[in-house]
């Protein structure tokens, strides 16, 4: 099929990416000059306007917008609405709040245009692995884009969860149980880090941890990246930023009485992050650049840090 593609930061430039191979053809747009020409020497058309994407799709058309979440994803659905037409479909794949997602359903309805609220999950390492895609929509809208999302997902990982809200609903949940695993891991090598008497190698024990125990998971696997002597772990400051999905849910949580004080720790751990020197809000930073390519906060005085390029 036949997509276009808003927004080439580093989930969209490589979701872009990941059709090209699938065999689709993608039409990028960024505001960036630099974005757009690489994304051309991917295969993709480039398009410098939002009219000038709508103009090279063909119908019905759909649109995967991946800029961040809040103002910026609204504007450009807004400014796509008035571009499209009846049968078309705009796809919402950032961490939105999924109490949006029924207002815009309804303003797009009114043109017979189609929404889809694709909850995404892989960062970085997605081009390569395949994304997770948790998505929201009418049975119609969907099936319009569906050669796309699967496509983007590895085998088994995509799942039309529900009517529209329930893709960002499910992915937010998904996104606060990430925080406890997240913080868990981070405590239980604290504990180990502060065991002066056993002077344990964390990198090792990391990794040998990735093989037959009940706790090895990808994160664990990242967490062996993250503690490896030359990753620059000692350099990170200890500050994990709450970008709103853990917070949604632990919201989501009180008001549907569901105990989960494990996401609700964690949560208000990252708020405290800014106040005291702590290794597991330094293993958080660090876990969040290997999986997603955050930005780290360096120590004072440390040499500039790159987020590592994935390879397979």
């Amino acid at each position: 099929m036949k997509i276009g593609m808003i927004g080439l930061g580093k989930m969209g430039a490589n979701m872009a990416e990941r059709l090209l191979k699938g065999g689709h053809e993608v039409v990028a747009y960024d505001l960036s000059a630099d974005a757009l020409k690489q994304a051309a020497s991917k295969g993709a058309e480039t398009a410098t306007t939002l009219a000038e994407l709508a103009g090279k799709l063909t119908a019905p058309r759909a649109a995967w917008v991946m800029v961040p979440a809040g103002k910026p994803t609204n504007e450009t659905i807004d400014a796509l609405a008035d571009l499209f037409e009846a049968g078309d479909v705009i796809i919402d794949g950032g961490n939105s709040n999924f109490k949006e997602a029924e207002g815009i359903a309804d303003r797009l309805q009114k043109k017979g245009v189609g929404f889809v609220d694709a909850g995404t999950s892989g960062g970085v390492w997605g081009l390569t692995e395949g994304y997770c895609l948790m998505v929201g929509g009418t049975k119609e809208a969907v099936a319009v884009v569906e050669p796309a999302l699967l496509t983007l997902a590895p085998e088994g990982g995509y799942a039309h969860v529900g009517p529209v809200g329930a893709g960002h609903f499910v992915k937010m949940v998904h996104n606060g149980i990430e925080y406890g695993m997240m913080q868990a891991y981070a405590e239980g090598f604290e504990i180990m880090q502060r065991a002066d008497e056993f002077n344990l190698d964390l990198h090792e024990i990391a990794s040998i941890w990735r093989y037959g125990s009940v706790v090895r998971s990808w994160l664990l696997d990242l967490a062996e990246r993250a503690l490896r002597p030359d990753a620059g772990f000692a350099d990170i400051a200890p500050v994990a930023v709450d970008s709103g999905e853990g917070r949604w849910t632990a919201l989501e949580a009180i008001n549907r009485g569901v105990p989960a004080p494990v996401i609700a720790n964690a949560l208000f751990t990252r708020f405290a992050s800014q106040d005291k020197d702590s290794f597991q809000l330094k293993m958080v930073a660090a876990l969040r650049n290997q999986f997603g390519g955050h930005a780290v906060t360096l120590e004072s005085g440390a040499q500039g840090m790159e987020t590592e390029t994935p390879t397979p």
